[in-house]
């Protein structure tokens, strides 16, 4: 089982280098065993558009990404912390989007998507 989830994490690894190269910026790269915010009530319902920012990274544990569904909302129990691997279940294309770095947002639905760099996402 862990070779097939390594497998997984390289294959999604190399989908977050392209899309950094997409948008000809570094890489950063955001390993399954790394937390992220998510905010999971979001998720309950088909909800979109799917979204989600990086602010400056402040520890070795997490990224600093914070993801959600539809509106975003300034609840202190919006987002919850959890490893990236469980995105594979929630949300697995929001996973190619989180090799891009900090102050790096983006945005997609069925039918769209859109990646921006954002400097106010550094100050914070």
């Amino acid at each position: 089982m862990k070779d097939l989830t390594d497998n997984i994490e390289k294959e999604c690894l190399e989908k977050q280098k392209i899309v950094c190269r997409r948008f000809d910026t570094d890489f950063f790269a955001s390993p399954f065993d790394k937390i992220i915010g998510v905010a999971l009530k979001s998720f309950d319902e088909d909800r979109m558009p799917i979204n989600g920012l990086r602010h400056p990274i402040e520890n070795e544990q997490s990224t600093s990404w914070y993801i959600w569904a539809g509106e975003y909302s300034d609840d202190d129990n919006f987002f919850q912390p959890v490893h990236i691997s469980h995105l594979l279940e929630i949300c697995p294309k929001a996973i190619d989007y989180l090799g891009l770095p900090s102050g790096w947002r983006f945005l997609f639905d069925n039918n769209y998507d859109d990646v921006w760099y954002d400097e106010t996402l550094l100050k914070i």
